[in-house]
């Protein structure tokens, strides 16, 4: 667990959701290491826990991951519980639960539905203040950054139609910009 929170710091450090995973082999060696790149690599599917799933199937040669474990610092999600149902990893060890999109106990248990062929061991809460510590400093901090204007806005002014459907032509939208994309419209009337 403590080489998926330095997996998951680096993720942070890259302005990802900190979450870190790695997938262990039979004999305890380190197959397939992962975290979280969705940001970096505008892939929705990139959560660490597939990242690590993909490169340990590359590695032992097959999507059948028997007798491997998935080690991830967060809870995993409805995708990333079913990736580890359908590579048929023997056990999830997680840290932290997650309250808002955890599928292994917390908001769902996809892994332990009996409807499906394959259900793995489950241990949580391993090392879990540590991770929920790194996923609590990391969104504290992405909330101070959006009210102080870290993320460099742009205020655009621009005359269009109020969302009620009227004509504003005297009016003018403020339409705030951070560097990631598109965040707000406020409509200022004059």
């Amino acid at each position: 667990m403590r080489e998926a929170l330095e997996l998951a710091k680096k993720a942070a450090s890259q302005g990802d959701v900190p979450v870190g995973a790695i997938v262990l082999n039979p004999a305890g060696e380190i197959v397939g290491r992962g975290s979280n790149t969705r940001e970096i690599d505008n892939d929705p599917m990139n959560h660490a826990e597939v990242v690590a799933l993909r490169q340990a199937a590359e590695a032992s040669g097959s999507w059948r991951l028997d007798d491997h474990t998935l080690v991830v610092t967060l809870e995993p999600c409805t995708m990333c519980a079913g990736a580890a149902v359908q590579s048929r990893v023997e056990r999830i060890v997680f840290g932290a639960f997650d309250d808002k999109a955890g599928a292994v106990g917390s908001l769902w248990d996809v892994v332990r539905d009996r409807r499906l062929p394959h259900r793995p061991e489950v241990v949580s809460g391993v090392l879990a203040d540590e991770s929920a510590l790194l996923l609590s400093e990391f969104f504290k901090a992405q909330r101070e950054h959006t009210i102080s204007d870290v993320f460099e806005l742009q205020v655009i002014l621009i005359s269009v139609s109020c969302p009620s459907g009227r004509r504003c032509n005297s009016r003018k939208v403020v339409c705030v910009q951070a560097h990631r994309g598109f965040k707000s419209h406020r409509y200022r009337h004059k």
